[in-house]
């Protein structure tokens, strides 16, 4: 467990644990977005208040709870994976091809519904949910850190600087470069190579999670996912931990350890 501040950080321990992560994702990604749940109804893993699927009960799940209230502030799920030959094995794999991210020699992780509470503004409980993840990476000798990230809503006129900026500086090296998969993408890198961005707009309009890849060195795919269900554009990201600079490593460690 670790602990900053006034939060703590925790892996779930129950199916009680669990469904709490279950319902503030869903507090998080569905409720107020008018996605509804059921046929027809747009997301259907929305049902009796919980966002859940199928990987949920393959995955790690991490909790930061303020201390003092209990209060679960933030959640996100882990994915092991032995190396890239299990890469068919992902979420990420339902959106995109994939295949040569299978020729990746080391131990993988796919981190995957970030989510903080819509009523909690902290910097702390990024800090640490960043923290936690990253000593579980170390202990566990993870060398890609990988998943979807998301910009809000559908219209990617909206963060035509951030994807131009994706575009120019943080594409994903050839060899590991995801392919389409998904039958409605925004090919950003063919669509937006005339266009310079405005560095200013782009970090403002880019999802905090991605900036957060980005500064640890990560990488993204070509294109964006345009997920109606979820009302969401997301791309593949990815993040090599050899790679990520030393001084930037050192920021994710905790300030404080509680526990073990």
């Amino acid at each position: 467990m670790f602990g900053i501040g006034k939060y703590n950080a925790r892996f779930a321990e129950t199916e009680a644990d669990i469904r709490r992560c279950q319902q503030l994702r869903y507090l998080a990604f569905i409720a107020g977005r008018g996605l509804g749940s059921g046929p027809g109804g747009g997301y259907a893993g929305g049902a009796e208040g919980l966002d859940a699927d199928g990987f949920d009960a393959i995955c790690s799940h991490l909790m930061v709870e303020e201390v003092k209230s209990g209060q679960l502030v933030c959640c996100f799920r882990m994915l092991p994976l032995d190396d890239g030959s299990q890469i068919g094995r992902s979420y990420s794999a339902q959106y995109y091809e994939l295949s040569r991210l299978s020729a990746f020699p080391g131990k993988m992780v796919e981190m995957g519904r970030f989510c903080i509470h819509p009523e909690w503004r902290d910097p702390n409980i990024l800090r640490i949910a960043w923290a936690a993840m990253s000593a579980h990476v170390e202990r566990e000798g993870v060398e890609l850190l990988f998943g979807c990230s998301s910009f809000h809503g559908v219209d990617a006129e909206e963060y035509r600087d951030a994807f131009a900026l994706l575009r120019e500086k943080h594409l994903a090296p050839r060899r590991w470069l995801p392919l389409p998969k998904s039958p409605r993408i925004f090919r950003f890198a063919r669509a937006l190579r005339f266009f310079k961005p405005d560095l200013r707009l782009a970090m403002r309009r880019m999802p905090p999670l991605l900036r957060t890849y980005l500064v640890m060195g990560g990488w993204v795919s070509d294109h964006a996912v345009i997920d109606k269900d979820l009302n969401t554009l997301h791309v593949f990201t990815g993040v090599e931990v050899s790679r990520v600079p030393s001084a930037r490593a050192a920021l994710l460690r905790p300030r404080r350890a509680v526990g073990t």
